[in-house]
C-alpha cells in the first residue's frame, strides 16, 4: 500500500483538491503492491476539507450518502440500489455454481469489470460506519440551532471555469443550513442536492465573526471516536491496514486475511467458503475504507505501515522452507516416503517439531537450467507437503505419509546440515474472474473459427477419438472435466491395472472439482514425471485440464493401456 501525503486545504471559493472519480474519493493510495514507500499522512481538516470528507461517504452513482453499501470485488463501493440489473453470464462453466451464473457490470467507467452476483454482498464494516455517521450528525444537529451558514454548490463545469465565477450554471444552487460546514455539507448530500462531482463554497451568516471551526472539529472528533471500534480488524484487533473485503462482505487487514487463508478458505466471521487466492495478489483493497482510515487516523496508519514494511523485509530474507529432493508430489494428493538418510531424518524431526511442513522437489536429472537458479540439482517448482502420519522405526528410519497443500517456486536456496533450505514464493492459480474470462474468450473464439472452417471446407467437426489439441479450446471447462472422468470410467470398465483397488484406496476416486482432478489423474496415471511436472507450473484450471486431455488423446490414439501398475509405494531419496 502506497501511503501518499495528503494536504489539508481551504476551498471556500469553490476550489478543492482533485479526486479520483472512479472511487469517489481523493486520489490516494489504492495500489497495495506499492508497499515500499511509506510516507507521512496528514489528516484532513474538518473545517477546510469538509467537502472532501463528505465525498468519502457519498455514492458516486446517486450522490447520496451510502445506503446499504456494496463493495464490489474491484474495490469500488456504492449503494445496493445503484447496482445495475444482473445479467446472465455466457460461456462460463467453472465454477458451476448458481451465485456465479449471473453477473453485475461495474458501473464505474474506468473499471468495466463484471462481477458474479454471489460476490456483491453488503459491506458490513462500511454499513456500520454509515450508521455511526448518521447517529453523530443527528446528535450534532440537536445542539447546533441558530448557527446559520450559506452553502453554494458549484457544478464541475464551474469548478473548471475558475475565471468565470460570475457565470452561474443552471445546476448551481444555495442553501442556508445550521451546524457548520461539515454537517451542512452532509445534509445537502442527504437531500440529494450535492452532486458527487460538485464543489462548494461557504459563508458564515453568524452575527458574530464565528465561522464554526469549533463545531466542525467537535463533530469530526466525535466521528473519529465512535467509528474507531468499527474499523478494528477481527483477526488482530488493531485498526485495519490495507482493509480487504471478502465476497461475503467482511473486512480484515490484508495480511491478517492472507494468514487466515493459509490455513483454511473460510471467512473468520461467518465461516463462508472464500474463493480467494491466499496471497490476495489480485484482490484490491477496499478503497472507501482505505481513505476513511487515512483521513481519521493518519498517524496510526503511517506507523502501522512502517512496522509491516519492516516485518516483511525481515521475513523476505529467511530461508525457512526445507527441501526434500526426491520425487514428484502434487497438491491435494498423498505422498508416501521412506526416510532413511541421516540428513533427511534430521529434517523430518525438525519439521515434526515445527509446522509439520516441508517442500518436495524432483531431481533435475537432465541438469537443465532452472530459471534464475541456474544449473541446480533440483527442479525450480515443487509442492509443500504437510505430514499427516509418521511411523518411526527402531533404527531411526521412518515411513511418512504426507499430503500436498500448495505449490511453490524456489527463489533462493542454501545448505543446512546436509539438506537444502530455501526461500520460496507461492504459486497460485489466476483468480476465478480471470479463469472465467479465459474460458469465455477461448471457447467463443474457437467455436467461431470452427464454424468458419466448416463453411469453407464443408467438413463436419472431428470425432473425439480424432481430436487435435486445438479442438480442446472449443470445449467448456466443465466438458474438459467430464471428458477426463469418462476416460477413467472406460479404463475401469476395461480393468486397467493402474486403477485397481489399492490405487483407489490410497488416492480415492476421481474428484468432481475441476481444480483437483488433474492432480489426482496425474498421481495415478503411469506416465513420465517430467510430463506431470508441467501441472506444477500451470496457473489455470482450464490449462491443466487441457494438458490432461492431451494425455488422454495420446493414449487413445495409441490404443494402448500401460501394462504396469502404479501402486502407491514409498519413495526413497537417492
Amino acid at each position: 500500500m502506497s501511503l501518499l501525503q495528503r494536504k489539508g486545504s481551504s476551498f471556500t471559493n469553490g476550489e478543492e483538491p482533485s479526486f479520483d472519480a472512479s472511487l469517489g474519493t481523493p486520489a490516494l493510495m489504492k495500489d497495495h503492491e506499492a508497499t515500499a514507500d511509506v510516507q507521512e499522512l496528514l489528516a484532513l481538516s474538518a473545517h477546510e476539507d469538509a467537502r472532501q470528507l463528505v465525498r468519502l461517504i457519498q455514492c458516486s452513482q446517486c450522490s447520496k450518502p451510502l445506503r446499504i453499501p456494496i463493495t464490489l470485488p474491484c474495490g469500488h463501493s456504492m449503494c445496493r440500489s445503484c447496482l445495475p440489473e444482473p445479467r446472465l453470464r455466457e460461456n462460463i462453466s467453472y465454477p458451476d455454481t448458481p451465485d456465479r451464473q449471473y453477473g453485475i457490470p461495474c458501473p464505474i467507467l474506468d473499471c468495466g469489470a463484471e462481477h458474479p452476483t454471489g460476490e456483491c454482498n453488503p459491506d458490513v464494516t462500511l454499513a456500520k460506519i454509515m450508521e455511526v455517521i448518521a447517529t453523530q450528525v443527528a446528535k450534532h444537529q440537536s445542539v447546533t440551532e441558530n448557527t446559520p451558514i450559506r452553502v453554494d454548490v458549484f457544478s464541475k463545469t464551474e469548478e473548471q471555469n475558475v475565471e468565470e465565477k460570475e457565470k452561474v450554471s443552471p445546476f448551481s444552487h444555495s442553501r442556508i443550513l445550521n451546524g457548520g460546514r461539515l454537517v451542512s455539507t452532509f445534509i445537502l448530500a442527504e437531500l440529494g442536492e450535492l452532486p458527487f462531482d460538485s464543489s462548494v463554497a461557504y459563508q458564515s451568516l453568524a452575527t458574530t465573526d464565528d465561522d464554526y471551526q469549533t463545531l466542525d472539529a467537535s463533530l469530526l472528533d466525535s466521528l473519529r471516536e465512535a467509528a474507531h471500534k468499527e474499523l478494528d480488524c477481527h483477526v488482530c484487533y488493531n485498526l485495519m491496514l490495507e482493509p480487504t473485503t471478502t465476497p461475503c462482505g467482511h473486512t480484515f487487514c490484508r495480511k491478517c486475511l492472507a494468514r487466515v487463508l493459509d490455513h483454511a478458505n473460510l471467512c473468520p466471521v461467518c465461516r463462508r467458503s472464500l474463493s480467494l487466492p491466499p496471497s490476495l495478489v489480485s484482490q484490491p483493497s477496499n478503497g472507501r475504507l482505505v481513505d476513511l482510515l487515512n483521513s481519521l487516523c493518519p498517524e496510526v496508519m503511517t506507523a502501522r505501515a512502517a512496522a509491516v514494511k519492516l516485518e516483511e523485509s525481515l521475513e523476505g530474507t529467511a530461508l525457512n522452507t526445507p527441501l526434500f529432493v526426491c520425487t514428484l508430489s502434487l497438491p491435494a494428493t498423498p505422498t508416501f516416503l521412506h526416510v532413511f538418510e541421516p540428513r533427511y531424518r534430521l529434517m523430518m524431526r525438525r519439521a515434526l517439531d515445527g509446522n509439520r511442513q516441508f517442500g518436495m522437489v524432483m531431481y533435475n536429472r537432465s541438469r537443465a537450467p532452472q530459471g534464475d537458479l541456474g544449473n541446480v540439482p533440483f527442479m525450480e517448482y515443487g509442492t509443500i507437503l504437510e505430514i499427516t502420519n509418521v511411523q518411526i522405526l527402531g533404527d531411526g528410519r521412518s515411513y511418512v505419509e504426507s499430503r500436498g497443500v500448495g505449490r511453490f517456486r524456489i527463489r533462493e536456496y542454501s545448505m543446512l546440515d546436509g539438506y537444502y533450505v530455501s526461500q520460496v514464493e507461492r504459486v497460485e492459480d489466476v483468480s476465478l474472474a480471470e479463469e472465467e474470462r479465459l474460458e469465455a474468450e477461448e471457447t467463443t473464439t474457437a467455436l467461431a473459427a470452427a464454424l468458419e472452417a466448416q463453411m469453407h471446407i464443408g467438413q463436419h467437426q472431428t470425432t473425439p477419438t480424432q481430436e487435435t489439441p486445438a479442438s480442446l479450446k472449443q470445449l467448456s471447462t466443465r466438458d474438459l472435466l467430464l471428458s477426463g472422468i469418462e476416460f477413467i470410467e472406460r479404463m475401469r470398465a476395461n480393468s486397467a491395472p493402474w486403477l485397481n483397488e489399492r490405487i483407489l484406496i490410497a488416492y480415492g476416486g476421481p474428484p468432481a472439482d475441476p481444480a483437483l482432478f488433474p492432480y489426482w489423474f496425474a498421481s495415478v496415471l503411469p506416465i513420465a514425471e517430467d510430463e506431470k511436472y508441467l501441472l506444477l507450473k500451470t496457473m489455470s484450471v482450464r490449462e491443466r485440464l487441457k494438458i490432461v486431455n492431451r494425455w488422454i488423446q495420446r493414449i487413445e490414439r495409441q490404443r494402448l493401456v500401460p501394462a504396469h501398475s502404479s501402486l502407491p509405494r514409498f519413495a526413497s531419496a537417492e
